[in-house]
């Protein structure tokens, strides 16, 4: 891949503000191959940028659902996965991961007025139907609840919180990092803030995903990320969150 013209990188590009879509291109945007006329922002596609500089080629985003990348990583229809996708041990078996290019916790929201909106523990929970992301660890964490109704997940963000406001279920997983732009995204949701060592005990890391055996690229993609400051990625990280869409 070293030296290639265009490095296809695999995202949602609706998982702000990893990854949102755009109409305008920007310094921040790179195109989406597969949609006319749009273009992708985020914190992966600052990441993708980053990463493309030292391979040598341009990066250009491949809008598709989550729970396809995997597959089209190994297919060969992208290069690489930049989508805050972690490295978990089931995925580890047939993708390559880099170290973490990002690294954060998990919350529940629920809806405004909700019985359990003074809820100070996971346990405060049991019993409470909670729905996450459908192939994300967003789904994966909620079994840390006890006594919790696991509901069926759904494909997307955007989905979940829907699903949430329309009262469908009573509390929803979310990436803490980014709260206040999803309650600016959706108006009569309440984070719970839980007492300290009583919310989920996992941590969320996003890794970049190559092809299995890639090692000399996986080598480069390291080297390259550690040479990106934790400032050069706090100052992309709250950018991305003033930039995102509301």
């Amino acid at each position: 891949m070293v030296g290639k013209d265009k490095i296809r990188i695999g995202m949602e590009a609706a998982y702000a503000p990893y990854n949102w879509q755009v109409s305008e291109a920007s310094e921040y945007t790179i195109p989406i191959d597969n949609v006319q006329g749009a273009y992708a922002d985020g914190y992966d596609v600052q990441i993708a940028k980053i990463l493309c500089k030292a391979l040598g080629g341009e990066p250009v985003a491949v809008k598709q659902s989550f729970s396809g990348l995997i597959d089209s990583l190994n297919n060969g229809q992208i290069d690489l996965i930049i989508a805050g996708m972690s490295a978990t041990p089931e995925r580890e078996e047939s993708v390559g991961f880099s170290d973490p290019y990002f690294i954060g916790y998990f919350g529940l929201f629920v809806k405004e007025g909700s019985p359990y909106q003074s809820a100070t523990k996971l346990s405060n929970f049991s019993g409470a139907t909670v729905l996450g992301q459908k192939d994300t660890m967003l789904d994966t964490v909620i079994d840390e609840i006890p006594g919790v109704v696991h509901k069926n997940p759904v494909d997307s963000v955007p989905t979940v919180f829907s699903n949430l406001l329309q009262g469908t279920c009573d509390a929803v997983t979310y990436n803490t990092e980014n709260e206040k732009g999803y309650m600016a995204q959706n108006p009569g949701i309440v984070p719970i803030h839980f007492a300290e060592g009583e919310g989920f005990k996992q941590e969320v890391t996003s890794n970049v995903g190559c092809r299995k055996g890639s090692d000399k690229l996986l080598k480069l993609i390291d080297k390259t990320l550690k040479g990106v400051s934790q400032e050069e990625r706090d100052q992309m990280w709250d950018a991305c969150l003033d930039r995102q869409p509301a």
